[in-house]
């Protein structure tokens, strides 16, 4: 074993000093008692290295000395175990950086589906929320596929859930029409008579009242369908729908 002149041993300290700071500053140390944990190892670190050269310059002659020697591995070998438990301390910090970043950005991702979106509906923009437009589009489907009833059930279930949402107009006029495709024409004429009277601006009010009319016309109720191509005729009188109302209404004469 060879001991190290004190020059040599200094130069040593202060490559171990420079050394921790870079390693322990790997990542950014968020966690306190991690922190804490690299501040007391770097201070036992920078005790050993005092003691060392203590005991080298009480020696008066500087000689060799075996106990110094012995005193200097084991000194040596302390500093390696610190080395490897900054390195530990390190590691473990900078991976529960990588997971904090990882949940926040799992949050963040989670929270914007969530999030209302700008949609277009009937040529005006709304907000909607996904799950709106999620139930509102899955009930769709079920009427586009021809499962009249499951649409029903749906339609009703999403103006149950979401009476104030840019889609309930269209949702309930789609519910009357979903009634009357299953031959349920007071159902489809309740439905429809809720689009006039809760959504009165809605693009799909003109439509509704002419399905009202249709309801009445399919019940051989002449007079109360009669009834609703007026009033409809007299509400929106520049719709399709009340064009369409004047045609029906003339072949009723």
């Amino acid at each position: 074993m060879i001991n190290l002149p004190k020059p040599r041993l200094a130069a040593v300290a202060l490559a171990l000093a420079a050394w921790l700071p870079l390693h322990a500053g790997a990542g950014i140390l968020d966690d306190d008692e991690a922190r804490r944990a690299i501040l007391d190892l770097r201070t036992k670190v920078d005790a050993l290295s005092r003691d060392v050269n203590g005991r080298i310059d009480n020696k008066a002659d500087k000689s060799i000395s075996v106990d110094i020697l012995n005193q200097h591995e084991q000194t040596m070998q302390e500093i390696a175990r610190l080395r490897g438990q900054l390195e530990v301390l390190s590691n473990q910090v900078a991976s529960a950086q990588k997971g904090q970043k990882d949940l926040y950005a799992d949050l963040d991702a989670r929270i914007k589906k969530l999030e209302p979106r700008q949609e277009t509906i009937d040529g005006q923009t709304a907000e909607v929320l996904p799950s709106e437009k999620k139930s509102y589009e899955g009930a769709m489907e079920l009427f586009k596929s021809g499962d009249y009833k499951g649409a029903a059930a749906s339609l009703q279930d999403f103006v149950r859930r979401f009476p104030d949402s840019a889609y309930a107009s269209n949702a309930q006029y789609w519910l009357g029409n979903a009634f009357y495709a299953q031959r349920d024409y007071k159902n489809a004429i309740a439905a429809q008579e809720s689009v006039v009277a809760n959504y009165g601006t809605s693009a799909k009010a003109p439509d509704a009242m002419l399905n009202i009319a249709s309801s009445y016309t399919e019940l051989k109720d002449k007079k109360n369908a009669k009834k609703a191509l007026q009033q409809l005729v007299t509400k929106f009188p520049d719709s399709t729908a009340a064009q369409a109302a004047k045609d029906r209404l003339a072949a009723l004469k």
